[in-house]
């Protein structure tokens, strides 16, 4: 997983030396400066969840498109193969959106899938046909769960207000791509 580093400034410039005999005012200054850097590490924390949401997003998002071109070539069902193309479209057009928002942010996403979203295309990437087809369904059943479930703890709980409204915005298309690729399921048994 890829993670963000960036440096507080603090004091911002400000000096925390008396030009005058006022003792008071060196003291506010002074103990000022704890309370500015307790707030900004505060607020840094605050938006850690939001950052680890945007990258695990960024990942899954490359993974969806990345196998969705592999369900073209190695699925042998039509629906299966309908399916995967869907997911190029929609998480593509997500993949686009949420790079937007991450850059206003100065959130960096990833070019490519982190380690475990890497290791599902690999593994389905060996598979073809009938073989393929049930384990990228049944890979697709539980990531959309997964990604759902994350989605709405974002939208509900995240403190950054555009992400929440990335996350609220792309739940609908989760849900109708779980319900889609759940009937594919149910129809395999």
């Amino acid at each position: 997983m890829a993670f963000l580093a960036f440096s507080i400034g603090c004091g911002g410039g400000e000096s925390t030396e008396s030009t005058g005999t006022d003792s008071n005012s060196t003291t506010e200054m002074q103990s000022a400066s704890p309370e500015t850097t307790a707030s900004a590490s505060t607020a840094d924390t605050s938006m850690a969840a939001d950052r680890e949401f945007v990258m695990e997003a960024a990942s899954g998002g490359l993974m969806e498109v990345a196998l969705g071109k592999i369900a073209a070539t190695n699925a042998s069902s039509a629906k299966v193969k309908e399916f995967g193309t869907m997911m190029v479209t929609d998480h593509t057009k997500a993949n686009t959106e949420l790079k937007a928002v991450a850059a206003t942010k100065n959130i960096t996403v990833p070019t490519t899938p982190n380690e475990k979203h890497q290791k599902h295309i690999d593994e389905l990437k060996a598979k073809k046909g009938a073989e393929f087809d049930k384990a990228y369904v049944d890979m697709m059943v539980d990531d959309h769960k997964e990604d759902i479930s994350k989605f709405e703890t974002e939208a509900n709980n995240g403190k950054d207000a555009d992400i929440k409204a990335f996350a609220s915005k792309t739940l609908p298309v989760l849900n109708k791509h779980l319900q889609h690729v759940q009937g594919l399921k149910d129809g395999m048994k």
